[in-house]
């Protein structure tokens, strides 16, 4: 059953687990469970994603309650300065306190196959919130840097924030497409768990109906606190910030 957030008569949002597909997709067949269908089943009517959130994403998902608002709510999502939504992620390295990525993204291949090639306007800000150093030989170096950051996309190209990530040498762990296997394995042994660290936090928009301002967050969960906490973990803060 998936955890609900925030529901109306319009819309509902749901906590997405990690390793959760939205929907339906050929790219991945193999799987059999999905956000849509789940929560389809647990409320007992039709829902419309409103917006996409990657497999291995956990957060804030919203969904549509009937196909106008669904509508309404693409709209939106397709016009980045109605929808605040930041992430949370930890990345390799250690990078600026805070800095903006602005880097042209090619379209995807499935998208290629539909005819857009284009290549598409992208830009992500980013904020360092912590850095750590974990117990991990990596390349000539006896430990592993890495650092928890607040991302937000200003606009909303299909797996814009790990391309932007990768693009700047800061690859978000766990990301098989764009990070380093060995790093992301050697990272789930020491932790205790194999995801991709990336978590969509919050979402604040306007309501399609009421007009009304909405902030729907979900929390990061424990495995998150454990990067700066945990015993098991053993990662020295070499610096951080409040997190807001």
């Amino acid at each position: 059953m998936l955890r609900i957030l925030h529901q109306d008569e319009q819309i509902v949002a749901v906590d997405k687990p990690p390793g959760l597909l939205v929907h339906r997709t050929g790219l991945d067949a193999g799987e059999t469970q999905f956000a849509l269908q789940l929560l389809r089943d647990q409320l007992g009517r039709p829902v419309w994603p409103a917006h996409r959130l990657d497999k291995g994403t956990s957060g804030v998902l919203l969904f549509a309650l009937d196909a106008d608002t669904a509508r309404a709510l693409g709209q939106a999502f397709e016009a980045p300065e109605q929808v605040h939504k930041p992430y949370r992620s930890v990345v390799r390295g250690w990078p600026a306190a805070e800095g903006l990525v602005d880097h042209p993204l090619k379209r995807l291949e499935d998208d290629a196959r539909a005819g857009r090639t284009e290549v598409q306007e992208a830009q992500t800000r980013y904020r360092t919130l912590a850095r750590y150093e974990l117990p991990l030989p990596y390349g000539r170096f006896p430990t592993t840097r890495c650092a928890l950051v607040e991302l937000q996309p200003l606009t909303g190209r299909r797996h814009q924030l790990r391309r932007h990530m990768k693009h700047i040498a800061h690859p978000i762990l766990g990301d098989a497409t764009h990070g380093k296997g060995p790093l992301n394995r050697a990272v789930a042994e020491l932790l205790g768990v194999q995801r991709l660290w990336l978590h969509a936090l919050r979402l604040e928009l306007t309501h399609p109906v009421s007009g009304t301002a909405l902030r729907i967050e979900a929390p990061c969960d424990q495995a998150w606190e454990d990067w700066g906490e945990s015993s098991k973990a053993r990662s020295a803060v070499t610096a951080s910030v409040s997190v807001r």
